[in-house]
């Protein structure tokens, strides 16, 4: 490949190098465009810039473009107002795609000359939740940025060759940014404008090219099922993953359907990347990453992609082999004290993870009366069958029995949730303060909305109903059942909710309970009201028949 270094991409232009697809872009047109952003930042004074845009291409102009004119980049993790309130009083000017804010199409004047970047002055600050939630915010030069993507050519540009590069993740945070924008640019690899977040957008996307390779996020490696065309999908050059721990069933499974194992990135917004792994190998280090210990086993970084002397103190419990690889055993800070006994999370969720009917395990502290462990747990395909066929308590108590192998009875979880993912925020996390709070949580009474479809005042909505749910407690626990009564109330809210019904409820009509719901169950339900008979019409499908029908009469509401 023709590669440009970072600091030279607005030296001069390349003609006829793709930048992006779907719209096209070339690398004259982004150095007109950057060139003319730089113009106009200089002109209203700009000197700091926040940025965020949906658009990687769009992102690449207005970083260059910023860069360019001297004026340092925040990139914020999301638009909320909480996030806006607390980086405000850091920048001059708001770039995104909002109708109030600056927009790309406002930067209209004539173009700056072309010049090389000042690897040091150039500055990119990134923000990050942390373990904790609290935002915290990065800075970085130029000269890290351009250090980690020639790390990344030098390792695996012979195997992408001429690759489009297609991502499932944002371009707010380092990986996707990296990934998917600047290592593109430089090695004259074109990439999809355009964040996929599902499997069927990705497998579209690559049908496109003939030479293509993913960015993804664990999140989406997971949810890759038989459903797609894994042949055509077995020409992909290379599956990065990143952003969280990809579960080692999703990693086989991948390596099975597409015959190479995914590549798995280690690292975070402050230390960039740190090592690489495929299947159950060892953590390998990045190219210049230098690894030690402190006194508690925690890992200490040194690397080119960290300001020049500094080494970076992180909080992870790791062995280094004598080849210098390394193997993780989870995070110091996620060690907690019951009755004055440390215990390890990490290790129990490890523990956890082994038995066959987990997948995904997290633990926190519930406080009340006395202190004592809680699991929010995913079950895999096993686990939920264990828990249709048995119920809940069987499957919970089962678990405690295999952990007992590996704690003593104070460690042991006196709290379980079940959840059909686990609710991971924009940057891949699950901080420690949100897995405590779903775990003082009460367990949910309603379905998950999937989707909503609405046809000529007929609502078509497709429901999961939560493995956890409430309700099934007291309905047959050894053999778990959603209630006729509690589809009833379902459909009678959503109807309320979708059709705006009025009235108190008046009766039922023909009531029909054919198929058995149960944990886990997807669920299409049909909802049409009927005003002149005031009659809510439902029906409950599965994929092969109606589980439940009938007609629920609303009388009229009195003054």
């Amino acid at each position: 490949m023709n590669w440009i270094k970072l600091e030279q991409l607005l030296l001069k232009p390349v003609p006829a190098r793709a930048i992006s697809h779907a719209p096209a872009l070339e690398h004259a047109q982004l150095c007109e465009q950057a060139l003319s952003v730089a113009a106009d930042l200089q002109v209203q004074g700009v000197k700091r810039l926040a940025v965020h845009l949906e658009d990687a291409a769009e992102l690449a102009i207005a970083l260059l473009g910023a860069w360019r004119a001297g004026v340092s980049v925040l990139l914020p993790s999301d638009l909320q107002a909480q996030t806006r309130q607390r980086w405000s009083g850091e920048v001059d000017l708001w770039l995104t795609d909002q109708a109030d804010d600056a927009q790309l199409s406002d930067f209209k004047h004539p173009p700056l000359p072309g010049a090389e970047l000042d690897l040091d002055q150039c500055r990119l600050s990134l923000c990050t939740s942390g373990s904790s939630g609290e935002p915290k915010r990065i800075d970085k030069t130029l000269r890290q940025l351009a250090n980690e993507v020639e790390a990344l050519e030098q390792l695996w540009g012979a195997d992408l060759g001429e690759a489009c590069i297609i991502g499932s993740l944002a371009t707010q945070h380092i990986y996707g940014l990296l990934f998917r924008v600047l290592w593109p640019l430089c090695s004259g690899r074109p990439f999809l404008r355009k964040q996929l977040a599902f499997p069927e957008d990705l497998q579209r996307a690559s049908r496109e090219y003939p030479a293509f390779a993913w960015v993804a996020s664990p999140a989406l490696l997971k949810r890759m099922g038989d459903n797609l065309d894994w042949p055509a999908l077995s020409a992909v050059r290379r599956v990065f993953s990143s952003g969280g721990a990809l579960p080692l069933e999703a990693a086989q499974s991948l390596q099975k359907r597409l015959q190479q194992w995914p590549t798995e990135i280690l690292g975070s917004s402050e230390t960039g990347g740190i090592a690489w792994r495929q299947g159950e190998q060892l953590w390998q280090p990045f190219a210049g990453v230098e690894l030690s210990q402190d006194n508690d086993g925690a890992l200490l970084i040194a690397s080119p992609y960290l300001p020049a002397g500094h080494v970076e103190h992180t909080a992870d419990a790791a062995r280094i082999a004598a080849d210098g690889r390394f193997e993780l055993f989870g995070r110091l800070d996620r060690i907690v004290k019951l009755e004055e006994k440390r215990i390890s999370l990490p290790m129990l969720e490890q523990a956890l993870v082994t038995h066959d009917w987990v997948a995904e395990a997290r633990l926190g502290v519930v406080q009340e009366n006395r202190a004592s462990l809680g699991a929010l747990l995913v079950l895999s395909e096993t686990g939920l069958f264990a828990l249709r066929e048995h119920g809940r308590r069987n499957l919970t108590e089962t678990l405690r029995q295999h952990l007992r192998q590996h704690c003593e009875a104070l460690a042991l979880p006196r709290r379980w949730r079940l959840v059909r993912q686990l609710p991971l925020n924009s940057q891949g996390k699950l901080p420690q303060a949100d897995i405590e709070t779903l775990l003082m949580a009460p367990r949910a009474k309603a379905p998950e909305v999937l989707s909503q479809v609405e046809t000529e005042g007929e609502w078509s909505l497709q429901l999961s109903v939560p493995p956890d749910l409430a309700y099934f407690s007291g309905h047959f626990p050894k053999a778990p059942v959603l209630p006729g009564v509690v589809q009833v109330e379902w459909a009678l809210h959503l109807g309320r909710q979708l059709l705006n019904l009025t009235g108190p409820f008046a009766g039922m009509e023909v009531l029909k309970f054919q198929q058995l719901v149960r944990p886990g169950d997807e669920v299409q339900l049909h909802l049409r009201f009927d005003p002149e008979r005031r009659k809510l019409y439902f029906a409950y499908r599965n994929d092969t028949a109606t589980c439940s029908s009938g007609r629920i009469l609303l009388g009229v509401e009195h003054d």
